[in-house]
């Protein structure tokens, strides 16, 4: 049995899609259960077992608890230097708790992190062993949550992405389109860099993990787990926000998803005028995550085409 935290989410909302794919077994929460509140998380693990929750001729061994997902946060990066007691318990606090439950009923835990956890000042990839320092309160948060997951337990999987964007909920992706068709241009800045990441790739990397690890069913062929720690995903490749907007753009018109012609404009962070400081750089390495699943990264650009000319893509 899966328990999927943040079900609901961009993310969580592609892996509950593929999770009822594959037919595996698994519950989802959201905000009705309060992953802040201790009592809340073991009341629910405590319930879970009942059969309100699954039908009814799922075996009793099916209904235990094996793997915890959670792909709940606080992601408002802005927001997050008004709000930083709340951004600590989303990001720091809750994951602790949900560390401990899982650590209480022999779960293991896919807990999903930031490329916010590095200050962005390098110029070669990030790898997972890199010293993090967090710029703002929202890395900082992010990077706590990460501690208190690998104080608390042993069998976790931290996975870091960047530059998530999806079918359900805001993204740039969506934001940039809206603003395309609403003016003659757009300015976007040109000097940060990192990759972009496609949700429903995200999510099938989370499967994969599960599936690497239960022998009893696989989907993706039977190879050793890969070690527990800490993953680097995105997509494949190199880009701006600006380059980013530019093929939103081409793709867009391509797809009748932008029906006016519209002018994309560099500039810098600066020009901007961004309240909060962000990664200058935030491309992450993806060797190690490669290596340990046996996977061939898609690029970013087939990502971003297979979202905006899906029939799932949000117009309104």
């Amino acid at each position: 049995m899966i328990w999927l935290i943040g079900c609901k989410g961009m993310l969580g909302s592609e892996v509950a899609k593929q999770l009822d794919e594959k037919k595996l077994p698994w519950v989802g929460t959201d905000r009705e259960v309060d992953i802040t509140d201790p009592q809340a998380l073991l009341d629910f693990t405590n319930k879970i077992d009942t059969a309100a929750y699954f039908p009814s001729d799922l075996p009793r061994g099916d209904r235990k608890i094996q793997w915890i997902i959670n792909c709940s946060a606080y992601t408002n990066v802005d927001k997050a230097e008004e709000e930083p007691e709340l951004a600590e318990k989303l990001n720091a606090t809750g994951p602790l708790n949900i560390a401990r439950v899982a650590r209480s009923i022999g779960a293991k835990l896919i807990h999903i992190s930031t490329d916010y956890v590095f200050d962005g000042q390098g110029n070669t990839p990030y790898t997972e062993d890199m010293a993090k320092a967090p710029l703002g309160v929202y890395g900082r948060t992010k990077a706590a949550g990460e501690d208190a997951i690998m104080k608390e337990m042993n069998t976790y999987y931290i996975i870091r992405t960047a530059w998530l964007y999806g079918f359900n909920g805001k993204n740039f992706v969506y934001t940039m389109t809206k603003a395309m068709n609403s003016h003659d241009s757009v300015r976007v800045v040109n000097d940060q860099s990192g990759t972009p990441t496609f949700a429903p790739d995200l999510a099938s990397v989370i499967l994969r993990f599960i599936d690497k690890n239960d022998n009893a069913k696989s989907f993706f062929g039977k190879n050793s787990a890969p070690a527990y720690g800490v993953y680097h995903f995105t997509n494949a490749g190199k880009t701006t926000w600006y380059d980013f907007a530019s093929e939103i753009y081409r793709l867009g018109r391509k797809f009748g998803r932008i029906t006016q012609e519209c002018t994309v404009n560099p500039c810098t962070t600066a020009e901007y005028g961004a309240n909060v400081q962000r990664p200058a750089y935030s491309v992450l390495s993806k060797d190690k995550i490669s290596k340990a699943l046996k996977i061939k990264i898609p690029e970013w650009q087939n990502g971003l085409e297979k979202f905006m000319k899906s029939e799932r893509f949000r117009t309104e």
